[in-house]
């Protein structure tokens, strides 16, 4: 079959795109990808965390819900504590970044990017959210054994053998192995790295701080005031998402991936 003269298959193309029947995508290119809708356009809930800036270790947390598709504030923002070395992308929902650090085992960064939210914990067998729940026991573990085959995932040495948790430094219960620990008395889980890739980080939650200004070793910490709020607030049909990431880059990304916007002040 014979070619088209160049000139006319442009012709076509750009008649094509102007019509909006190719996608937008082979019309122009996007530094900044926009993630399928699919990802998470059933979110009725959003945590968010936004940060000065990559190497920054505290940042603001605003939660909002989403009225007559529209997002709405349900609380003031309030300050929290990221990873020590800052905040790198991770691997949640979003298309993959190459504007900045990428997440990697043991760096110390929080991970940025939009995430499912997991089963909440605590300290006590109980407690009053309507998403699961898991009361902690002494012999519950988080693998961050890079290599493990449970590793990024939360398991009970009693079920799985000492040995497979030998060498992990993420006992969940921290007020009975590391002197009255309070940080894990409750949090939740942030589905970081959910296909569990190795050296790609893992055991990511939000959780309690110690004091307000104690960085974490890549989670996001808060006050028991803030967290019990919004854990009472959290509904698992609303299929809730958080979301990390440094102001300037939310500020580039949000209205493309249908996230909240607002001027970026406290």
């Amino acid at each position: 079959m014979s070619q088209p003269p160049r000139s006319t298959f442009r012709s076509v193309l750009t008649w094509l795109c102007v019509s909006g029947i190719l996608l937008a995508a082979a019309c122009a290119q996007s530094a900044t990808p926009v993630p399928e809708a699919a990802a998470w356009h059933h979110a009725g809930q959003v945590i968010v965390v936004t940060t000065p800036d990559w190497n920054a270790d505290h940042g603001t947390m605003r939660t909002f819900e989403r009225r007559s598709g529209r997002w709405v504030a349900t609380a003031d923002a309030v300050p929290v504590m990221v990873g020590r070395a800052g905040s790198a992308w991770g691997l949640g929902l979003q298309p993959v970044q190459k504007d900045g650090p990428q997440k990697k085992e043991g760096d110390g960064r929080a991970t940025a990017g939009v995430f499912h939210i997991g089963d909440a914990f605590g300290y006590s067998a109980t407690f009053p959210t309507a998403m699961s729940y898991r009361g902690l026991q002494v012999s519950d573990y988080c693998v961050d054994v890079d290599g493990s085959p449970l590793y990024n995932t939360i398991v009970d040495a009693r079920k799985v053998g000492d040995a497979a948790v030998k060498g992990s430094t993420e006992p969940m219960r921290r007020d009975l192995h590391a002197n009255g620990d309070t940080r894990y008395k409750l949090g939740f889980v942030i589905e970081q790295n959910p296909a569990n890739k190795a050296g790609s980080g893992s055991c990511i939650f939000a959780h309690l701080y110690r004091t307000p200004t104690e960085s974490t070793a890549g989670c996001t910490a808060m006050s028991e005031d803030v967290m019990r709020r919004i854990l009472g607030w959290l509904k698992p049909e609303e299929h809730p998402v958080f979301v990390l990431m440094p102001q300037r880059q939310y500020n580039t990304l949000a209205e493309a991936w249908s996230l909240p916007t607002w001027d970026g002040r406290p």
